[in-house]
């Protein structure tokens, strides 16, 4: 005898909608199982290394470019070529390439790890390269002046034409520079105006502060002076300069008296110049020519010769003759008054 309400075969119905509903889900995680799990463990995979090949490679460059900014000097801080170096400069410098190369280094690795996280997702890749080799294509046509600046900023950031404080003529101006980029350099000139020059219109560049400088004066003596005596005098105060402690990184070398720049009846000029620090040129200048000023006084060179005016033909040069003596006064005389008594 069956329960109330029991109905026959329910069961096993119920039994093979189980079955068949278990085996859907079965079939379906056999499907997409390695979708579900497998895919995941591979992106994740994927993001590790590319940070990991990131990190590495940007240690790397950084320590290369600490390399850089510390090659050409020996434990002094004094460099192998025997110039002194901008230590500021330098380090911009490696700073400002340090940064592009890490950027690109980036830039290339997370790039490659997007396309093989899409090529895990059934991306299919081959229209999106097409479309970006298409848009590059574009943007290379409109904006090729952008890509000339970018392209000549990186060579003259890695050649060292110019940096940070570097005196230059660079044609449409010329200035201080105050900032080094890819894409522009910015040019303060000496009325204080800020030049925003674009690299890719940088033709040519002249440096004022790379090797060295020449400081140039114009030294006048007296016609009768021994010209050799001067060129001594001159000598030794130039070397008296070099040996001072504030200007002996600004002077580098003796003095040297190159000639005559012009001869007068009243004065010899002489042209002097010292090899000197770049940019401070005119700071040695001055200095020097205050020193000459005491060596010449101390050593009683004159300047120029005495000017003589000579005396006019019409002119009387005896002594004038001496004034007349005043006459005493005479008593007035009038008429005869009363006889005495």
């Amino acid at each position: 005898m069956f329960a109330p309400g029991f109905v026959p075969g329910l069961s096993e119905v119920v039994l093979a909608a189980d079955d068949q509903q278990n085996g859907k889900v079965s079939s379906w995680f056999d499907k997409h199982g390695e979708t579900l799990v497998v895919t995941p463990i591979r992106i994740l995979v994927i993001v590790l290394v590319a940070l990991i090949l990131r990190a590495i490679t940007r240690k790397a460059i950084t320590q290369l470019i600490s390399r850089m900014a510390n090659d050409g000097a020996n434990g002094s801080g004094r460099p192998v070529t025997g110039f002194l170096l901008n230590a500021e400069r330098r380090r911009q410098r490696a700073e400002t390439v340090g940064s592009v190369m890490r950027s690109m280094a980036s830039f290339v690795i997370l790039g490659i790890a997007t396309l093989l996280v899409l090529s895990e997702l059934n991306v299919n890749l081959a229209p999106l390269l097409a479309s970006a080799g298409i848009a590059g294509v574009a943007i290379g046509f409109g904006a090729r002046n952008l890509v000339t600046d970018f392209l000549s900023g990186m060579f003259m950031i890695l050649e060292d034409q110019y940096g940070v404080g570097d005196l230059v003529d660079a044609g449409p101006a010329s200035g201080t520079v105050i900032e080094v980029g890819l894409r522009i350099t910015k040019l303060r000139d000496t009325d204080g105006t800020v030049w925003y020059i674009r690299n890719g219109e940088i033709k040519r560049i002249g440096n004022h502060s790379q090797g060295w400088g020449t400081a140039k004066i114009d030294v006048q003596v007296g016609y009768r002076e021994d010209v050799d005596k001067v060129r001594e005098l001159i000598v030794d105060t130039t070397e008296a300069l070099a040996d001072a402690d504030r200007w002996s990184e600004a002077v580098w070398g003796p003095g040297e008296v190159i000639g005559m720049e012009s001869v007068t009846p009243e004065a010899v000029v002489l042209r002097v110049q010292v090899k000197t620090m770049p940019g401070h040129e005119n700071a040695v200048g001055r200095e020097l020519r205050a020193r000459l000023k005491h060596a010449f006084d101390d050593a009683g060179v004159r300047l120029t010769e005495p000017v003589v005016v000579p005396a006019s033909a019409g002119s009387d040069t005896s002594p004038a003759a001496p004034a007349p003596e005043p006459t005493p006064p005479v008593p007035p005389t009038g008429p005869a008054g009363p006889a005495a008594p």
